[in-house]
């Protein structure tokens, strides 16, 4: 009877060897960094194919005292999570990313309650970075767990510090290029339903919107803020109606697709027809913007691209690499039937 030994499980040096490559540039293939040449990317990958080798992720774990775990935190509440597309879209885009590489996502929602929880298991050592996307000026918390692992912002921080990462949509240039189509189309009575304040991209939209009016040398008629619900473009819908009335304007910039879709049920209501006596244009290009009537003219953001690049500038930094700290992705204007 012959009894066979069993073979070694190949290493990592063995890999590098074959590939014709430095032991660094292999582990940066295997963790996923982009900061390598397609050469020596291709190299690698045909070096662990011929010598099937498999990672040895624990032992990788131990000797960095690296979790291989990202958390995304969210500070909303699970309604407003699982409620929005924008953030299926996100998610999407950062497990897309996270999928071409050895580390797993965490998610955390980080309601009202739960935040000193989350700050001190962001500060346990659980996760080796996070990606922290709505935040709003209270999020105070946040500030203490990029104090403890590297932080990536989905969207220019609340308050920005010098070093601080983001991955940001234009939301200036999409606000007024929405408002610059309604003035090109003749109207000059233009209000907005403006995201919250307390949100860099509720600021920057109701910025942009304001800049293309004050070039036009006009002011708006109304601002209303919502909360990036359905229900809370109905309720700021209804008080612009209750300041100005259904005839003191004759075009709204609103800037989420779910608010849009609660303006129009509002001004619905009121027998205001879209776009015959009202133009509305919404922001996103979500799903939301497709579905019911009218179908919605509205600002695309990337929102998968978004969660890609959040992901790739978290993983570049974990790897030691330097990322650029500011991202900013385009917008563009989808012109339907709202507008």
């Amino acid at each position: 009877m012959t009894i066979e030994t069993p073979r070694a499980a190949p290493t990592i040096e063995q890999v590098a060897a074959v590939a014709g490559v430095s032991r660094s540039t292999v582990s940066r293939v295997v963790n996923g960094s982009t900061a390598v040449s397609p050469a020596a990317l291709a190299a690698v990958r045909d070096a662990i194919a011929a010598l099937n080798y498999v990672p040895n992720r624990a032992a990788r774990s131990l000797a960095s005292r690296a979790t291989m775990a990202i958390a995304l935190v969210v500070p909303e509440d699970t309604t407003r999570f699982f409620g929005d597309p924008f953030f299926a879209s996100i998610v999407s885009g950062i497990n897309a990313r996270l999928s071409r590489s050895d580390y797993v996502l965490n998610l955390i929602i980080a309601s009202d309650h739960p935040r000193d929880k989350t700050t001190a298991y962001m500060r346990s050592g659980a996760v080796d970075g996070a990606i922290v996307v709505s935040h709003h000026t209270s999020d105070t918390f946040i500030e203490r767990i990029a104090q403890a692992v590297p932080v990536v912002y989905g969207g220019r921080p609340v308050r920005e510090r010098e070093g601080d990462y983001y991955v940001d949509v234009d939301n200036v240039a999409g606000g007024r290029a929405a408002t610059q189509y309604l003035l090109d189309k003749g109207h000059r009575r233009i209000a907005t339903v403006a995201g919250p304040f307390s949100m860099p991209a509720g600021i920057d939209r109701l910025a942009g919107f304001r800049a293309a009016l004050a070039a036009a040398g006009l002011e708006p008629v109304g601002v209303e803020d919502g909360d990036f619900t359905v229900a809370g473009g109905a309720a700021a819908m209804q008080r612009l109606l209750d300041a100005v009335g259904a005839d003191g304007f004759d075009a709204l910039f609103v800037a989420s697709d779910l608010m849009a879709r609660g303006v129009l049920a509002t001004l619905g209501r009121v027998g205001a027809r879209v776009p015959d006596d009202v133009a509305v244009i919404g922001f996103d290009d979500s799903p939301v913007a497709v579905t019911g009537s009218p179908l919605l003219t509205t600002v695309r953001q990337p929102s998968h691209d978004q969660g890609e690049q959040m992901a790739d500038v978290l993983l570049a930094l974990l790897a030691g690499g330097t990322p650029p700290h500011v991202t900013m992705l385009p917008t563009a204007l989808i012109v339907r039937d709202s507008a």
